[in-house]
């Protein structure tokens, strides 16, 4: 039988309660607590709390707090990555974002969703809704415009612009300007 952390990586409903998940949960939100609150001149004591908080990252990544995510350990980071401050990222499945790819400030990238009948919503035995999980890929030289939203499942491609304060409700290929809500490809590269 799996794990209730093995059905949240598999896309199955999961119980956020269980203790496994729960305990990570907790131990994210202290570590990006104390993330948020380093002064970031202080980059060793940065990096090794980014060790303790992502599941990997590359070289020469600068993440500028205040920055909040929901487990930390399913974010990977390439080398040369850029995410500015008031991002959110909710990683209840993996969000992957390759080399030399720039996040704008207060970007959401969310990989969690619920039902939408709320029957369906609703779970008895906690505080919290039933849940599913998609991966999110972001490429290698993507830039993503401020506030813009990223939905669970979508994959940006290399080289591929998001406009400012998109939503990007399905994936976009490689080596487009993408813009709106919902995001739309308006010009090939």
């Amino acid at each position: 039988m799996r794990t209730e952390k093995e059905k949240m990586l598999a896309g199955e409903n999961y119980d956020a309660t269980s203790p496994e998940l729960w305990e990570r949960w907790q131990l994210a939100k202290r570590l990006q607590s104390e993330y948020n609150i380093t002064p970031m001149t202080d980059t060793g004591r940065l990096s090794a709390l980014l060790d303790l908080l992502l599941g990997s990252y590359g070289e020469h990544v600068w993440i500028s707090a205040p920055f909040f995510v929901d487990y930390g350990e399913n974010i990977h980071i390439g080398h040369h990555v850029e995410i500015n401050m008031n991002c959110v990222f909710l990683d209840c499945n993996r969000i992957t974002i390759g080399n030399y790819s720039g996040i704008g400030p207060g970007v959401h990238i969310y990989t969690v969703f619920h039902p939408t009948n709320p029957a369906e919503r609703r779970n008895e035995n906690a505080a919290f809704w039933n849940s599913s999980t998609a991966p999110v890929v972001i490429g290698d030289d993507v830039w993503i415009g401020g506030r813009s939203v990223i939905l669970p499942g979508v994959t940006v491609g290399n080289g591929t612009t998001i406009g400012a304060g998109s939503v990007v409700t399905h994936s976009i290929p490689s080596g487009v300007v993408a813009v709106g809500n919902p995001c739309r490809i308006i010009r090939h590269l």
